[in-house]
């Protein structure tokens, strides 16, 4: 009997998707419950795992585009298959049978609509959720896009794998057409991509982004480190990083300036009474923004765990939806590849983004004498229709204040 392999439903809003690579090859035998390959949407990378054991047939090739339901490939269960075939395409499918029903996933709210997601989303048996793709925007050049929807409830797999009729389009502006000169290379932008860019797009089309700048003398915060790295290393299983002090004072200086940590939706303004801080961490695919969720609840060592967890599942592939949807504020350490000073771009609806920055030794006058401190730049985007400057100004001189005077942190192991 021939089982087919449908291009999976990833989430309610999405219906397009591309094949990111196959993990097995054209005629391989392959087994149930075995990830067969990788999908990608503008949204999310996804596995998908075979539901039966046989002759694999591969009928889309990896950076195709399909609708969701598509038939991508086959499993002849009636047939012993063979290794290290390449990919090739093959006779038509055959209509899908029924199956049992799969379990429902609860959607994940979306960050526009200004309240917390809660919970995870279960996946289906052939369904495992891997790398989460759009989140903040940290830097230009290293930018991620925006929140995402939660996974579509299904009954059945004809239900399941059913194609969803894609919007049309819409027309881009007229713009002069680049011809392709000898020693150029075209490459098809993905959908994860293209999402970033319409929403670092969509960001500079509707905030009034403005950029404020500070400086930090980070002496006070490195003498700290310095002294209880070691102790909190062995105690606690996670290192202590800069990103804890940077985080906690954030919060407090939030706390303090409520209207970086607010956002627009509509004609109103959302104050939110928490602190779910994305921080942004560097994978092979491009930068996530995990999220930190009661950021304003945790001290130091439950920080440093939650970051090094996330980070974790970020350079594994295992984020889900539900780790990056939501966000008030947005920490971005540019500093980490090398940079002195960026301006960051804003993560809708967020109306604010701070930019971390390489530790320099500069010198600088301290009570009327020059002195070598070690100096970091610190840049605050915010929304200009939300936050004033006097609002931005203030932000940074309490974040300095609070990373100046760490002991104002209340750190302890």
């Amino acid at each position: 009997m021939k089982h087919n392999v449908f291009a999976p439903s990833v989430g309610e809003s999405i219906t397009e998707v591309s094949i990111l690579k196959w993990l097995k090859s054209n005629g391989q035998q392959v087994r149930n419950g075995e990830v067969l390959l990788e999908i990608e949407s503008d949204k999310a990378t996804v596995e998908v795992a075979a539901e039966a054991t046989g002759a694999l047939t591969i009928l889309k090739q990896a950076g195709e585009r399909m609708t969701v339901g598509s038939v991508i490939g086959m499993i002849d269960d009636a047939v012993t298959g063979t290794a290290g075939a390449e990919p090739a395409k093959a006779s038509a499918p055959t209509s899908p049978s029924p199956a049992p029903s799969a379990a429902a996933a609860a959607p994940a709210q979306a960050a526009s609509s200004g309240a917390r997601p809660s919970g995870s989303q279960p996946s289906g048996p052939a369904l495992s959720q891997m790398a989460a793709g759009p989140g903040a925007s940290p830097v230009r050049g290293h930018a991620a896009g925006a929140t995402a929807a939660g996974m579509a409830t299904t009954t059945t797999q004809a239900a399941r794998h059913a194609p969803v009729a894609a919007p049309a389009a819409p027309t881009p502006p007229a713009g002069p057409q680049y011809v392709d000169q000898p020693g150029d290379r075209r490459v098809p932008m993905s959908m994860l991509r293209q999402r970033i860019a319409e929403r670092l797009k969509y960001a500079q089309s509707t905030a009034a982004i403005l950029t404020t700048f500070n400086e930090v003398d980070m002496t006070a915060v490195m003498a700290l480190r310095n002294k209880h790295k070691d102790d909190f290393k062995a105690k606690h299983g996670v290192p202590l990083s800069f990103m804890s002090f940077f985080t906690r004072a954030s919060v407090e200086a939030l706390k303090a300036i409520p209207d970086v940590n607010a956002s627009i939706d509509g004609k109103d303004v959302i104050f939110h009474d928490y602190c779910d801080i994305g921080i942004a961490v560097g994978t092979d695919r491009g930068l996530v923004v995990p999220v930190i969720r009661g950021a304003d609840k945790m001290g130091f060592v439950d920080i440093e765990k939650k970051m090094a967890e996330l980070a974790t599942k970020a350079r594994d592939g295992k984020l889900g939806l539900a780790d990056l949807a939501g966000g008030t504020f947005t920490i971005s350490n540019g500093g980490t590849y090398g940079s002195l000073l960026s301006t960051p771009i804003l993560n809708p609806p967020q109306s604010g983004i701070l930019g971390m920055h390489k530790i320099q030794e500069r010198p600088v006058a301290i009570n009327g004498k020059v002195e070598i401190r070690p100096m970091m730049y610190l840049a605050l985007s915010y929304d200009h229709r939300i936050v004033d400057g006097k609002g931005a100004v203030t932000f940074l001189v309490q974040l300095r204040e609070f990373l100046e005077n760490p002991e104002k942190l209340k750190f302890s192991m």
